[in-house]
């Protein structure tokens, strides 16, 4: 059983190590910052008695993503981490600018040179939250919740699909694109076909769709239709080939290209913008389906969508079905500042910086070494 599902189940508080695996690298300091390394050995030799509170804050407001994997961070690689007095948020909460999301208290030795590390981790995961929160809303906006697709495996380097797969989870997208991005939340990624599968059929897209259900009969099949930039075309002839079996249509025309629909028909243009993945091109996809019969094949659009797109085409009442994002999701806007607030018990920080106490933050238990 996963970690999250013993936490969905209330088996357990927060997720470990067992779920983070953690470079064990981290213990000698070749992540951190040198000059936290440095201050750990003044520290220990020159202040061995000091006790201070280190405050974790951002600017934005946010859906907090991290804190499990901090708080496991400082379980694993504190010196003597049942010590310390952890107060923190969950992963999930909804924080405004300037909230005190997690305060560590102890001795700076103990744990002072993961600070960087950990500001890095609640950074990136908050960003992805954030975002994915962000686009599941505007993917809401005619009143109806329309699936988002987490598609962010090319946009990044592989080694973050784990976490940014959780942050994606935890903003609210419940369907990724690789096994990683489920590894630590959910079963299996979800996907159908590329282009690559269709140029090897020549442009075939019936054929491509016709080996790719042979090989899977078990997936609902989902058949890309823009690959040569005809899509209404390519949806119907899948649609009379597959009939029931046809369950959606994904469109990832190019920014930079005109669909053949509106060369087609030249009296359409001249209101709008018919580049990519447009409003007029899955109106008129739309109508076409429902024409022939084929009202229960959904549409997926994908391409460069973000916030404010897919808001703008909520709005607009255009018949997409689900969405799917990709680099967009993974930009990392939030930034995390952990800040040394209390001294010896009084307040003590550089100047613009205070203690903020928050009742909202509970204290953590130390969960021993996993």
């Amino acid at each position: 059983m996963k970690e999250i599902e013993q936490k969905l189940s209330g088996k357990i508080e927060r997720l470990t190590n067992k779920t983070f695996k953690f470079d064990e690298r981290i213990k000698e300091g070749w992540f951190s910052a040198v000059y936290f390394l440095k201050t750990k050995k003044i520290a220990e030799e020159k202040l061995p008695d000091n006790y201070i509170t280190m405050q974790f804050f951002q600017k934005e407001e946010a859906v907090l993503c991290g804190t499990d994997e901090a708080i496991a961070l400082l379980h694993t690689f504190a010196d003597r981490p049942e010590t310390l007095k952890i107060h923190s948020l969950k992963d999930g909460d909804k924080v405004k600018p300037f909230e005190t999301v997690m305060t560590v208290s102890g001795s700076y030795q103990q744990f002072g040179y993961l600070e960087g590390i950990i500001d890095g981790i609640l950074a990136r995961r908050t960003s992805v939250a954030t975002n994915v929160y962000n686009v599941v809303k505007a993917a809401r906006t005619s009143g109806k919740q329309k699936p988002v697709i987490f598609m962010g495996d090319r946009d990044d380097h592989y080694t973050q699909q784990a976490g940014d797969g959780y942050a994606a989870f935890i903003g609210g997208s419940t369907a990724q694109a690789t096994h990683a991005m489920n590894e630590w939340w959910g079963k299996e990624g979800m996907g159908t076909m590329p282009h690559a599968l269709i140029q090897m059929y020549r442009g075939d897209i019936v054929a491509a769709c016709r080996a790719y259900h042979d090989m899977f009969p078990e997936d609902e099949l989902a058949a890309l239709v823009d690959y040569n930039n005809d899509v209404i075309t390519d949806s119907l002839k899948v649609a009379r080939e597959f009939g029931d079996d046809l369950k959606s249509v994904r469109l990832d025309t190019s920014r930079t290209l005109v669909d053949k629909y509106f060369l087609r028909n030249h009296h359409l243009m001249g209101t709008f913008d018919p580049r990519g993945v447009n409003p007029e091109l899955i109106f008129a996809l739309r109508k076409a389906l429902d024409e022939e019969g084929y009202s229960h094949v959904q549409i997926v659009a994908t391409g460069g969508f973000n916030e404010t797109r897919i808001a703008e085409f909520e709005r607009a009442g255009v018949p997409v079905d689900i969405y799917g994002v990709g680099r967009n999701l993974l930009k990392i806007n939030i930034g995390f500042t952990g800040d040394n607030v209390l001294l010896n018990g009084t307040p003590e920080a550089k100047e613009g910086r205070r203690y903020r106490p928050n009742p909202r933050l509970e204290e953590v238990k130390y969960y021993g070494d996993v």
